[in-house]
């Protein structure tokens, strides 16, 4: 099951049911309110979890500027419309500023911060090329991070929602 409408909450009472074995939730480094109550129930009840939109839609790769153009058809073009590219390129800049020079990419920091909670066995990032294939699996042999940069990227939440 996937949680589609970009609330975890709204899924606990399904949860609670005991008719679902595992679920997919949004959950990275700009919004990771998955972990506030839908994961410690999760767990709680031994429903696997699976997170999606590690890199918020490619935010989290670092790769999203002002300039940034898509092609037809990608649903980024709606995600990203408005001001909301210069919003994440702004949020981008702070959240390497305050990573310095710890080591890895942006995209592998973001699914490490993901994998880093105890609740997420898995990550489902989008991979379009082999290289990023290669990236993300560095990532996983990586382990989690630091629980000091944790504590950072808790700073870099960012309350919105994009989807609407």
């Amino acid at each position: 099951m996937s949680l589609t409408d970009h609330d975890p909450d709204s899924g606990l009472d399904l949860i609670r049911t005991g008719l679902v074995d595992s679920v997919q939730v949004i959950y990275n480094i700009f919004d990771p309110s998955a972990a506030d109550r839908l994961f410690p129930l999760a767990q709680s009840l031994g429903v696997g979890l699976l997170a999606r939109v590690p890199l918020d839609e490619g935010s989290l790769t670092g790769s999203i500027t002002e300039d940034t153009q898509f092609e037809p058809g990608d649903f980024r073009a709606f995600y990203f419309r408005g001001g909301r590219k210069r919003q994440v390129a702004e949020r981008v800049v702070r959240l390497r500023q305050d990573l310095g020079s710890f080591p890895g990419t942006l995209a592998q920091i973001a699914l490490r911060f993901c994998l880093s909670h105890p609740a997420v066995p898995s990550v489902i990032p989008g991979m379009r090329r082999i290289a990023n294939v290669e990236s993300n699996a560095a990532a996983s042999d990586a382990g989690p991070l630091p629980p000091e940069i944790l504590a950072m990227l808790a700073g870099h939440r960012w309350e919105r929602n994009f989807y609407q």
